[in-house]
């Protein structure tokens, strides 16, 4: 919620997001082609989102947490263009968008609020096609632990340990890589003392290692 509103003003906003939905893991908030009507706010759990490509392949196109909006995908054409599924039982806060617009227009601190999260959303999705665009194995998987423990720290918890909601496989669907390369890069790391691995749970023990193998990436170009 932004800062500055009062207590009218965020009562109102409480009310037009009263409705909460429970989502059960691997059950689905919306599907790609369905018709936009809100924004969801994430209380609790894990989302990934992803799009059945035309051969048939789930490509997954991003990880959403607790604390993070999702549904953005659906305000350019009126209709969600993903599928969203919970990677474990999850409830969100559900937004009616055009309710969220009226208010939006009324309160100019809600309208930049808004605003910011969209833009924050579109620095991320850019930051995920250079890191597809021209890294190697080790410098995506790095990225991506860093990406996701920054989001994890920046809602409270740990800056170096991380339970991952998603598989391998729907870790390398999401960065392009095949499930063996995923495998084999974890490993790597692990051999190399940056990481600490049993099964789900991740712990970084090299933060620095982690950020010299994007960094030395970034400095070749």
């Amino acid at each position: 919620m932004p800062v500055g509103l009062n207590d009218e003003q965020l009562q109102r906003i409480d009310e037009a997001v009263a409705v909460r939905r429970k989502v059960k893991r691997g059950g689905t908030l919306f599907r790609n082609g369905e018709a936009f009507t809100s924004l969801f706010a994430i209380r609790t759990g894990f989302f990934k989102t992803c799009l059945t490509t035309e051969d048939g392949r789930d490509q997954v196109t991003g990880f959403q947490m607790a604390g993070e909006i999702i549904g953005l995908d659906g305000i350019v054409n009126d209709h969600h263009s993903c599928d969203a599924v919970a990677l474990e039982d999850a409830e969100v806060c559900v937004m009616p968008f055009d309710r969220l617009e009226e208010l939006s227009r009324e309160f100019t601190a809600l309208q930049h609020h808004v605003h910011k999260i969209m833009s924050r959303e579109i620095v991320r999705e850019h930051g995920v096609m250079l890191l597809l665009g021209s890294m190697r194995a080790e410098e995506r998987l790095a990225a991506f632990l860093l990406n996701l423990v920054q989001r994890l720290h920046a809602r409270g918890f740990s800056q170096s340990e991380l339970i991952l909601r998603m598989t391998r496989e729907e870790i390398g669907s999401y960065l392009g890589l095949k499930l063996e390369t995923v495998s084999r890069t974890f490993s790597k790391f692990v051999e190399e003392g940056i990481i600490e691995v049993k099964q789900r749970h991740v712990r970084i023990l090299d933060v620095e290692a982690l950020r010299s193998i994007v960094n030395n990436q970034q400095n070749c170009h």
